[in-house]
């Protein structure tokens, strides 16, 4: 019998997926480390400080109980929901239904990844911003879906502007991605956008996905909304909220979406046959973390606050005019005449081994900046600034 060899060609939707564009500074950041070099990683966006000794203490009791052994409830536990629900009613005065209006995530990575399975037919558009977090392309691309950029430009606070969407990109268009607090541009949105958002997207047929992993780290009394304080917005959107930069629970996985009931069941639907939910201790672990509130989370966002005000001071004073961000701990950096971001990203990893994203690797849009974070000890921030210091004469010339 003849064997037919087996085609490793991959399928179309992965074919349109973006490509990677950090592979060439992730090749020499490994390269260096190989060579024994000390290498600062203002690139990645995982908080360094550990996970509070309570939620911990939480999840280590729920680990030893074997009920939480067995498979997880898709919906999540309803003293869990019910324990988001209060949060949420307490922190931005508004009121969910834990049953209809709230679905538990394994990260809120993985429910923005698979809303547009939920809700997009191919060929549908989803306006994104740009720059953005990759994974709103990505997830338009895997549904099928055609991802349309709205420019976040800094003349406009990084906020899109929505009346410039064509008409026959908008007749199309059946999902708008929303970030704010924003990755990389840090910036935040005032009550205007957000209502002009909801009126705009109710006017026309549009649903609003709006990403609030960062809502609690903000700066100097800032305080982030919530899309769903805006009248109108349950009827036309859903809201991501994760508790893995708030209580330093990036590897932990959990998270949730609120909103829209019909949306929250479209997307359990999806997930329902994807996975399994959320590991129970874990739940209960977060359970814990929301109960502790604020509490739990002000300490971590003073350090945040500080690291940034050593980092923009110390780059305000080698003579490089950077926006002092309000929210994230992501600082985004415009990049000094002369290169292009992957050009200076690539001159601060090789002659002060130093990693920050170049900004094209969030989109066309953020050419012209690169993007740091703050996920590290002040005196790595400060090495970093001594390294930056030695090489700084050289910034408005190759």
């Amino acid at each position: 019998m003849r064997h037919k060899p087996v085609s490793f060609e991959p399928p179309e939707r992965l074919k349109k997926l973006p490509p990677y564009l950090f592979v060439e500074v992730d090749r020499r950041k490994r390269e260096l480390r190989a060579q024994g070099k000390d290498v600062i990683d203002l690139g990645v966006g995982d908080p360094d400080l550990p996970t509070p000794d309570f939620i911990i203490e939480a999840l280590a009791e729920a680990a030893r109980d074997p009920k939480n052994h067995r498979y997880a409830l898709d919906q999540g536990l309803p003293e869990l929901r019910e324990t988001f629900a209060r949060w949420f009613e307490e922190r931005f005065r508004v009121q969910l239904d834990p049953h209809e209006e709230i679905l538990p995530l394994i990260g809120s990575k993985e429910g923005i990844a698979h809303l547009p399975l939920s809700f997009l037919n191919p060929g549908d558009v989803a306006l994104v911003p740009d720059p953005c977090y990759p994974v709103y392309k990505s997830a338009v691309h895997l549904a099928g879906g055609v991802p349309h950029l709205l420019p976040l430009l800094g003349s406009a606070d990084f906020l899109p502007d929505l009346d410039s969407v064509e008409p026959s990109i908008l007749e199309k268009s059946r999902l708008l991605f929303l970030n704010y607090p924003n990755n990389p541009t840090a910036a935040v949105a005032p009550r205007e956008f957000f209502e002009k958002a909801v009126a705009w997207a109710r006017g026309h047929g549009i649903l609003i996905a709006q990403d609030a992993a960062y809502s609690e780290m903000t700066f100097d009394g800032e305080r982030a909304l919530s899309l769903l304080e805006i009248e109108g917005a349950r009827e036309t959107a859903v809201e991501f909220h994760s508790l893995s930069k708030t209580y330093n629970m990036t590897g932990w996985r959990i998270g949730f979406a609120v909103g829209n009931r019909e949306v929250i069941r479209l997307l359990g639907k999806v997930k329902s046959n994807i996975d399994s939910g959320i590991f129970q201790a874990v739940q209960l672990a977060g359970k814990r973390a929301l109960e502790e509130g604020r509490a739990a989370y002000e300490p971590l966002v003073k350090i945040y606050q500080k690291r940034r005000n050593l980092f923009i001071r110390g780059l305000e004073g080698l003579g490089w005019n950077v926006p002092l961000p309000k929210a994230t701990f992501y600082c985004w950096i415009p990049v000094p005449a002369g290169y292009t971001s992957q050009e200076l990203a690539m001159k601060l990893l090789e002659e002060a081994q130093i990693i920050v994203t170049p900004g094209n690797g969030f989109g066309p849009n953020g050419e012209g900046y690169v993007r740091a974070s703050l996920t590290l000890r002040e005196e790595r921030i400060q090495e970093a600034l001594r390294r930056i210091e030695k090489i700084h004469t050289h910034w408005h010339g190759k």
